[in-house]
């Protein structure tokens, strides 16, 4: 199976989320806070269309890359999982390296926060990205979906009603 962004961010999020959606069992369809990403991508740069590519390569997706300066440029709605969102980034960057594309770094953007960071690859984020890819096939090859874990933000995941349907009200 081929690794893309989403299993990387999904992997620093939550184990069960990533062998959830890479064994097709999906329901961004049905959240409307995925819809409001969404709508912040499309509305947030009008102008980056004609200027940058969005550009697909092994199983990646990136929002925009700005071909002359290597720039890649990923939007995201919240910073509250800042580090997936990073580890997304770099992944990206490393499988633009993998092909032959050097000089690549990155920017995340979180428009609705009017805040931006740089993102670069280091020889040890490089040997880590491995071991995760490593471990990302793993946990996705696994018969077993991996166990629920509580955390503050699965309130506001797509998976949050499949999760504690059996949940007994506090």
């Amino acid at each position: 199976m081929q690794i893309t962004g989403t299993h990387f961010n999904y992997y620093q999020v939550c184990k069960r989320k990533l062998w959830l959606f890479a064994n097709g069992i999906n329901f961004e369809h049905t959240s409307d806070l995925v819809y409001e990403g969404k709508l912040i991508h499309e509305n947030s740069y009008g102008q980056r269309s004609e200027k940058y590519e969005e550009i697909e390569l092994d199983g990646i997706k990136v929002d925009y890359y700005d071909t002359k300066s290597r720039v890649i440029h990923e939007i995201k709605k919240s910073n509250k999982i800042e580090k997936a969102h990073e580890w997304q980034l770099k992944y990206y960057i490393y499988v633009f390296e993998r092909n032959g594309i050097d000089g690549v770094t990155g920017t995340l953007e979180y428009p609705t926060l009017r805040k931006t960071e740089q993102v670069v690859l280091s020889e040890i984020d490089r040997k880590i990205i491995r071991e995760m890819e490593t471990a990302i096939q793993h946990i996705i090859a696994d018969e077993a979906c991996p166990p629920l874990e509580k955390k503050s933000i699965c309130k506001n995941c797509s998976y949050f009603e499949f999760c504690f349907s059996k949940e007994e009200e506090e």
